[in-house]
């Protein structure tokens, strides 16, 4: 028997395993990173060369187009409304969404089946099922009680809550379970009063689970288009519906389009680079337990 044999583990993979992963991992990315390519190289080019036939090596490079995204429509208005939306939409769900799993993971109450069954089943419902029921309701309450709702980033907050606090509760549910109790009850013999110890022992403790909702719901509203699209003006648009701002009766500015989904993709992909330790930890520990 050679050394090379010799050193072989026999839990070690076939070498036929190994090339299959390679060359599937291969395509996979070449898949992922050829989209990414041509938005970076269209971006870089004149209006005239990309609106012709498409070529992999661009011959002329321009940074005009990451500077003219900003005169041909209002971006930076739309970048500061989606801040604004995606923002607040976040928080509230984070905040909402640890209170009512902490109390169905640590509290019986009657309904409390129900309750998550329901929260559950809400995620079976396509989204554009609640469209025009959300459009009727705040347009009848704006008429009502003088609150405009819609065509406002409040009420674009609101419809985004009804996507995001489901799957939210829901997961931070599992990942409250996966915490031991005798945590709460060390707290509460050391004095603590039950939101004390949500707070100071709970919520570190699930710091993983947390965020990852946070990126959930984050990257829900940021990209959302269907709802931002019927339920906001010219004054509450967001990024997702401004970019069609660069398609015109006469012209379609495809340089810009690609340089300004550059733009506005910066922020997603910087906040899950900076999370992404803690989102694979919380998407993977509430689900052991």
């Amino acid at each position: 028997m050679s050394r090379a044999t010799a050193h072989v583990s026999p839990m070690a993979p076939p070498r036929s395993f190994l090339w299959t992963r390679r060359v599937g991992l291969s395509l996979i990315a070449l898949f992922v990173l050829v989209p990414v390519y041509v938005m970076v190289s269209s971006s870089l080019k004149p209006l005239q060369d990309v609106s012709g036939a498409f070529r992999w090596l661009p011959t002329g490079l321009t940074l005009r187009p990451y500077f003219d995204i900003w005169q041909t429509v209002p971006l930076a208005r739309y970048f500061g409304n989606s801040l604004i939306v995606s923002g607040a939409a976040t928080i509230c769900s984070v905040i909402v969404a640890i209170f009512a799993a902490y109390s169905v993971s640590r509290y019986r109450f009657r309904g409390k089946r129900i309750f998550t069954v329901t929260v559950l089943s809400t995620q079976m419902f396509p989204g554009i099922l609640f469209l025009l029921p959300l459009f009727l309701i705040f347009v009848n309450i704006g008429n009502t009680t003088g609150i405009a709702l819609y065509g406002s980033r409040g009420g674009l907050i609101l419809t985004y809550l009804t996507f995001s606090l489901p799957f939210s509760i829901w997961m931070l549910i599992g990942y409250f379970d996966s915490i031991p109790r005798d945590l709460d009850e060390a707290a509460l013999v050391d004095g603590c009063g039950p939101l004390r110890a949500l707070f100071r022992v709970v919520v570190p403790a699930a710091t993983p689970g947390i965020v990852a909702v946070a990126v959930y719901a984050f990257m829900t509203a940021w990209g959302e288009v269907l709802f931002a699209s019927v339920m906001t003006n010219d004054t509450t648009r967001t990024l997702a519906v401004g970019l069609r701002g660069y398609a015109t009766q006469n012209d379609v500015y495809w340089n810009q389009v690609m340089a300004a989904s550059l733009v506005v993709s910066v922020p997603v992909v910087a906040g899950f680079l900076l999370l992404q330790r803690y989102l694979v930890a919380g998407l993977t520990a509430g689900a052991v337990k």
